[in-house]
């Protein structure tokens, strides 16, 4: 026979913790057991163990154990640019995929409303979502990886002349999904500073921002727009990344420099917030991502570029609120 404080040292090691100070009244045992995280098979051959085990107590003819599962917040990651064409869409994608090969459960939200594009860079155009207990259920894209965009709810080519309230509605029930065990949520940002990223700032929190730009003077002033944004609304800055730069190709060696170098690794210097990276701006990179085989997904110098990038955001995330 074994006593309560016995069984409740024991209990301590059989659970890693998980379980509550076991409490005895009228010969029934009560306690509460943290589930979250653990397979089903796990989660009932431990309640089967304690139940067990409980019963060797002296005076006590029955177990009752609360399951419970602490819910997960799910983090945002918000990835914007001050301007469009700057490549923030594959970006997008790409990192979306890179941090998912981290090991971290990724969904991804295609909040560009009026112009969607993550559909055709994930490869899930043809999937529709369904809806279950008011909520969207994600359709699956490249990797494994669930997302919703806008252009899964519409048909291909036509233009939503919504206002902003609509597009607001539109950007929470995307936000506010079934995402099941996803871990991080990453979402492809309109260009601009209007009322949509208003919405998102506000409403939804994102944990982080990681910013994209060209190297160019223009699409950084853009971009320091963009920081000034998040900045006011308390969101954090990941770092800055700079897209489109130009590079000597792995394969030829040839030097492409049609927008320079360097400019965004300034510009993330002067702004104080540290500097992610650049992807460099290549054919296959786009020929690849437009066929809904983003190159993160994939081996090579491309991989890698993103792969960096993708670390760095994970590291980030890992640090003490």
């Amino acid at each position: 026979m074994t006593d309560l404080a016995d069984f409740a040292a024991r209990l301590t090691a059989l659970t890693d913790g998980r379980a509550s100070t076991p409490r005895v009244k009228d010969g029934v045992m009560t306690l509460a057991l943290d589930v979250g995280g653990l397979a089903p098979d796990k989660r009932d051959g431990l309640a089967a163990a304690i139940r067990e085990g409980g019963l060797t107590v002296p005076g006590v003819s029955d177990v009752r154990i609360a399951m419970t599962a602490e819910k997960k917040v799910l983090k945002i990651l918000a990835v914007a640019s001050g301007k469009g064409g700057v490549g923030k869409s594959t970006l997008s994608a790409n990192l979306a995929v890179a941090l998912q090969r981290l090991g971290i459960r990724v969904g991804l939200v295609d909040a560009d409303i009026y112009g969607p594009s993550q559909a055709k860079l994930m490869g899930s155009e043809d999937q529709k979502p369904v809806a279950r207990d008011k909520k969207l259920v994600p359709v699956t894209g490249v990797a494994g990886i669930p997302m919703l965009s806008m252009a899964h709810l519409v048909e291909p080519g036509k233009a939503l002349a919504w206002r902003g309230p609509m597009v607001g509605n539109a950007l929470s029930q995307l936000i506010e999904a079934e995402w099941g065990d996803t871990e991080l949520l990453v979402v492809d940002m309109p260009p601009g500073t209007g009322d949509i990223q208003l919405t998102m700032v506000q409403k939804h929190k994102p944990a982080g921002a990681v910013i994209v730009s060209t190297p160019q003077d223009l699409a950084l002033i853009d971009a320091t727009r963009a920081v000034s944004l998040f900045a006011q609304a308390g969101v954090p800055m990941v770092g800055l990344v700079e897209n489109m730069a130009g590079y000597a190709c792995p394969h030829c060696g040839e030097i492409s420099d049609p927008f320079g170098q360097g400019g965004a690794e300034a510009t993330a210097g002067d702004l104080a917030m540290p500097f992610l990276g650049r992807i460099p701006l290549a054919i296959d990179i786009r020929r690849r991502s437009d066929a809904g085989d983003p190159p993160a997904a994939g081996d090579g110098p491309y991989a890698d570029a993103f792969a960096a990038i993708a670390q760095k955001v994970a590291d980030w995330l890992k640090q003490p609120a």
